[in-house]
């Protein structure tokens, strides 16, 4: 019972943590992603940026994906990228440090205050702040219940036993430590697990400074994982960020087996020496790194260089299996994971694209053609697989979802189409005409690019997970959209009136731009309909007002 309590107790720390990070991402993902993006004049701005998103999401690995999408369409450069990451390590552990300082009234108070607002909020941003908030409350109290939970394991003695081998085998506490963040994809989580169990004497410091080390160690291989589809120059960022904490949290390892180091001067208790570790391990190391970001980046990249891949044209296996047709559900299913394909394949695209109003790329441009023409490849090829499909005898149910699917990728396609050639286009046009968008120009519709951009990613979750809440949120911010591009385009005018140059010369690609970013984000919101249908919540002209939510 005691290792149920524990176990459970951890599962809602584990949950909590993720639940104040998606309330975060799905308020203020813009906000963020313009903050990281703007922040690339210095490596030192850089790094406090990384820092406060970090502390904000309460996940280095969150700022690292953001990250990485910013390097792979090189809106900001891979040293950057690093310095952000470095920042964004020191602000995970000051995230696990605040999370540690809690006042009795904190639970009922943050509780009480985050439901009021999810329920009676009837602004997307207001109910997402009264999720940071239960998360928060969610957080404390789990730990409340850990505390608990871990109190007969002080009178335990198997446990004494285990946690006493731990402290004299520390690479296997490291190793531990290092599976456990992995697992729980959180070194926030681990790190307020391993804490709490040191305040309540269950731990042992030699024991609980090698699980640190060891969730700073497998944290960094997190990110490392989620990108591996990611373009070269991002992927290199990543394994730089992975050689400096990875590599750091050895050495840190290596120097408490050898020596005997203090580390009094870190805190009065063993639970606040443990995260003042935590805390001082990681700002040192983002300090001590940021003038080598650089360098290290270079020796990266003798390891990681391009790789000549063989099986190159020979194209991407299709999901569309011939043989399913026979089986109806099976065949919705293959054609959906092809529909997915598209959509992935368009926001992809969509990442690229941005880079081609900065700098043309003659070689990005005729990349991101082809794709557009393997996208309309794959959409006929859906078609033609339904169609076969709908040749057999299908109940109703069936037969709709099948046009559904169809709508779906017919949607994806025009989605390309516009993304390439339609933005390539007028990107063309740009450095053809050899002209450029006026500062506030530019900073408009890269902010509404990433606008967009989240949208579409939400939309491919949409796809996977298939939440209604979350298909009703993509809706919502078609509406929000809309206002954007309304209020963009009245910017723009107002420039026009005053007489800029800059806003004169380029003012039908300005504004064929934003009304093309626009409509990708009309094609993705699509796949919600669907679901809201099912559930009652879209009307035949508008979504359906629901002000119990």
């Amino acid at each position: 019972m005691i290792v149920l309590h524990i176990a459970g107790a951890a599962a809602l720390l584990i949950w909590s943590v993720r639940l104040v990070r998606t309330g975060v991402e799905r308020a203020f993902s813009v906000q963020l992603r313009r903050w990281l993006r703007l922040s690339s004049n210095s490596k030192l701005l850089a790094a406090g940026s990384g820092l406060g998103t970090a502390v904000l999401l309460q996940s280095s690995t969150a700022v690292a994906i953001l990250v990485s999408n910013f390097v792979s369409r090189r809106s900001i450069a891979a040293t950057v990228g690093l310095a952000i990451l470095l920042g964004a390590d020191a602000g995970s552990a000051i995230a696990a440090q605040l999370l540690l300082l809690k006042q009795s009234f904190l639970v009922p108070f943050l509780m009480l205050l985050g439901v009021g607002l999810f329920l009676r909020g009837e602004q997307r941003k207001t109910r997402q702040a009264g999720r940071i908030l239960i998360g928060l409350s969610l957080i404390f109290l789990s730990l409340d219940l850990i505390r608990a939970a871990t109190g007969p394991l002080t009178d335990s003695q198997g446990a004494a036993a285990i946690m006493g081998y731990l402290s004299k085998d520390m690479i296997t506490a490291f190793v531990v430590g290092a599976m456990f963040a992995w697992v729980v994809h959180s070194s926030v989580a681990a790190i307020l697990l391993f804490v709490t169990l040191v305040a309540h004497g269950v731990l042992p410091l030699s024991a609980a400074i090698a699980l640190v080390l060891g969730a700073n160690f497998g944290s960094t291989f997190i990110a490392y994982i989620l990108t591996l589809a990611a373009p070269l120059e991002a992927r290199r960022m990543i394994v730089a960020n992975v050689a400096l904490r990875g590599g750091g949290a050895l050495l840190a390892l290596g120097a408490f087996m050898s020596f005997d180091l203090p580390l009094t001067w870190l805190g009065q208790t063993p639970a606040g020496q443990v995260i003042g570790l935590h805390l001082a391990f990681n700002t040192c190391l983002a300090l001590v790194s940021l003038p080598f970001t650089g360098p290290v980046l270079a020796l990266v990249s003798k390891f990681m260089r391009p790789a000549t891949d063989s099986s190159a044209g020979n194209g991407r296996a299709s999901a569309l299996d011939p043989t399913a047709l026979t089986k109806p559900d099976r065949a919705l299913s293959c054609a959906a994971r092809e529909i997915m394909h598209m959509a992935e394949a368009v926001e992809s695209m969509m990442r690229n694209v941005s880079g081609l109003f900065v700098q043309w790329d003659d070689v990005v441009a005729a990349t991101m053609l082809a794709e557009e023409k393997a996208i309309r490849k794959m959409h006929l090829e859906i078609k033609l697989y339904l169609a076969k499909l709908n040749q057999a005898e299908m109940d109703e149910a069936t037969s709709t979802k099948s046009m559904e699917l169809s709508t779906t990728a017919a949607s994806m396609w025009g989605a390309a189409e516009t993304v390439s050639p339609k933005l390539v286009g007028l990107a063309r046009r740009l450095n053809i005409e050899g002209v450029t968008f006026s500062e506030q120009g530019m900073k408009e519709v890269s902010d509404f690019h990433d606008h967009v951009l989240s949208n579409m990613q939400l939309a491919i979750h949409v796809m996977m997970v298939q939440d209604p809440e979350e298909a009703r949120a993509l809706v919502e911010k078609k509406d929000e959209i809309r206002e954007i591009e309304k209020r963009l385009q009245h910017h723009h005018l107002k420039r026009l009136q005053e007489g800029l140059v800059e806003s004169i010369e380029t003012s039908n690609i300005h504004q064929e731009t934003l009304r093309a970013l626009k409509q990708i984000n009309t094609f993705f919101t699509v796949v919600a309909h669907p679901i809201l249908s099912e559930t009652g919540d879209l009307l035949s002209s508008r979504l359906a007002r629901r002000p119990d939510v």
